[in-house]
């Protein structure tokens, strides 16, 4: 792959499909921000009948695995997966509580891969992206300084900000290139 090709920002054709995008997740980040405990109970609630499905199935397939180890393994996983599941889905009040301390975390190393990503596509709203990023790192900190007791509309709050600002940026960059993709579909 050449560096030119390497370095280009995503495909400029499709101006429409970057603003929709956009509008999507800013819709979604209002929507959250308007029902931030709901949203949270919400998200645990099918991240544990996701867990317990995928554990029934792992559960399920480990009588086709080969070899006693193969079965066991895949028993267990399934087992494990099936009772995270049901916690999950039985008190996630309780459950925002460790969730919450994942999801911190991984705000903070998303806003810093959003600000690397800015450095690459600066010309492109990249200082939009840096706030993106900045706005990440600091919600991230923010649920670990209330952690535990604030999680559970702290993380409501987070999602719906970080969903708005992204899709934000998302918005300035598809008509930022709106002409250079009008322009590409004329010589074509």
């Amino acid at each position: 792959m050449s560096q030119q090709t390497s370095m280009r920002p995503p495909a400029r054709g499709s101006w429409w499909a970057h603003a929709l995008l956009g509008a999507a997740l800013a819709a979604a980040g209002v929507y959250v921000l308007g029902n931030a405990i709901a949203a949270t109970l919400v998200t645990v609630t099918l991240l544990g009948a996701t867990l317990v499905v995928v554990g029934a199935f792992e559960v399920a397939s480990s009588f086709w695995a080969k070899g006693w180890g193969g079965f066991m393994l895949n028993l267990v996983i399934g087992v494990l997966y099936v009772i995270a599941g049901a916690v999950l889905v039985y008190d996630p009040v309780a459950a925002t509580a460790f969730l919450t301390l994942l999801f911190s975390i991984s705000l903070i190393v998303s806003g810093f891969v959003r600000i690397a990503l800015a450095l690459r596509y600066w010309r492109d709203f990249g200082w939009l992206l840096v706030t993106s990023g900045v706005i990440g790192i600091l919600a991230g900190l923010v649920i670990l300084s209330g952690w535990p007791v604030s999680g559970l509309w702290v993380f409501g709050i987070v999602l719906g900000v970080d969903l708005l600002t992204y899709g934000a940026w998302w918005i300035a960059y598809a008509f930022t290139h709106r002409h250079d993709s009008e322009n590409l579909q004329r010589a074509v």
